[in-house]
């Protein structure tokens, strides 16, 4: 086994890394606290040719796979969650149902846009009364006179209502089979179509540079063949979109803590107590020992995940329990970091602050810890 990385894989995280020092560390705490959605950096971001990483050049993306996706995440966690989710629900949910399962025409009038940026995708899945129960879609859509007619409401959406936001994939019940069970399809609506109006942003803990809030539809028409992929086959799409979500999400949680951590050793190497630095306190080693370790540990888990990917193998597993040890790790990383800072991790100038309100949601956005666990219980045949 061969754990250095290529030449390929080294240039982008070098180059991510650069980009979120210089561009985004600068600006990442008045983007938090004035909610303030980073048009400029998702522009640059679009430029340098991250939006689109894991597609093929031919469609417009940038040619890399897997594994150069997850390291351009897990650098751009490191210094700010609201962007790392932002380009990793664009590419992830918004993008990959439309290249995965997109016509020829949807994939021509759509990926070269996504990939470049100059427009944000969405995926439609969550709603009310279906989140963990996924299958338990309440959106129809009927076909009527050569249009979809849909209505039903989603919430906790991501990249649905920027400036730039350009679609969104949706889940819909679509009828029943011939065994009479509900037949869930997907379907792209356009920002813009009457009768689809996403709701207003969500007042949240942490991510508040992003764009998270609920859509309604209502007698929203969208053309019969902005069906996505065929007809009745949107459960078995959507499972293996937040398959592949599960790595990026958890590149965000191997991001998060290495964020986490860095800031917490440069802190305890500058705090002096008792006449000298706190980094010398065998309790502070600990925890710095302890988050070291298990960050290197979660970050070989998905490293593997995204291997397994980009080799065509079943890579499920791997992925969820990538995503709920890292998930956890996050929250841990984040807390141990804002200990050792004392009262200066409670105060919002200091990123740990921040790290800390952005952890929590990774154990629960992209599938909540829980349904990780019945995922990895049912693979070991529990």
């Amino acid at each position: 086994m061969n754990f250095d990385l290529s030449d390929d894989h080294r240039l982008i995280r070098s180059t991510v890394r650069d980009f979120a020092v210089q561009e985004i560390a600068p600006v990442a705490e008045e983007l938090d606290r004035t909610k303030a959605f980073p048009y400029e950096i998702v522009r640059r971001l679009g430029e340098l040719g991250l939006m689109g990483i894991p597609f093929p050049e031919e469609v417009g993306g940038g040619g890399g796979d897997t594994l150069a996706y997850a390291l351009a995440v897990e650098e751009l966690a490191r210094v700010d969650s609201s962007v790392a989710i932002t380009l990793c629900a664009h590419t992830s949910l918004g993008t990959q149902p439309l290249y995965l399962f997109g016509s020829p025409e949807q994939r021509a009038e759509w990926l070269p846009r996504l990939c470049a940026g100059e427009r944000l995708g969405a995926f439609g899945l969550t709603e009310p009364e279906a989140g963990s129960d996924a299958g338990n879609t309440q959106t129809r859509a009927r076909l009527e006179d050569g249009s979809w007619v849909i209505d039903g409401t989603k919430q906790f959406i991501t990249n649905a209502g920027t400036e730039i936001s350009g679609c969104v994939v949706i889940t819909a019940v679509t009828g029943t089979d011939a065994r009479g069970r509900r037949e869930i399809s997907n379907l792209l609506v356009e920002n813009g179509t009457p009768g689809y109006e996403p709701g207003p942003a969500y007042r949240k803990m942490g991510w508040n540079a992003s764009d998270t809030r609920p859509l309604s539809f209502a007698d929203c028409r969208v053309p019969e063949h902005h069906l996505v992929g065929p007809r009745g086959a949107g459960f078995k799409q959507f499972l293996h979109v937040l398959d592949i979500g599960r790595i990026g999400v958890a590149a965000m949680g191997v991001g998060l803590a290495q964020g986490a951590l860095d800031e917490a050793l440069a802190y305890a190497k500058e705090r002096r107590a008792f006449g000298q630095s706190i980094s010398k306190f065998q309790l502070i080693q600990g925890k710095l020992a302890d988050i070291a370790t298990e960050i290197a540990a979660a970050r070989l888990l998905v490293h593997h995940a995204a291997f397994l990917k980009d080799q065509g193998r079943d890579f499920s597993l791997v992925a969820a329990q990538a995503k709920l040890k890292t998930g956890r790790l996050a929250v841990r990383a984040s807390e141990e970091a804002v200990q050792i800072h004392g009262g200066y991790g409670y105060i919002e100038e200091y990123p740990v602050c921040r790290f800390y309100r952005d952890a929590k949601i990774l154990t629960i956005g992209e599938g909540t810890d829980e349904v990780q666990q019945m995922v990895i219980a049912r693979a070991l045949g529990a």
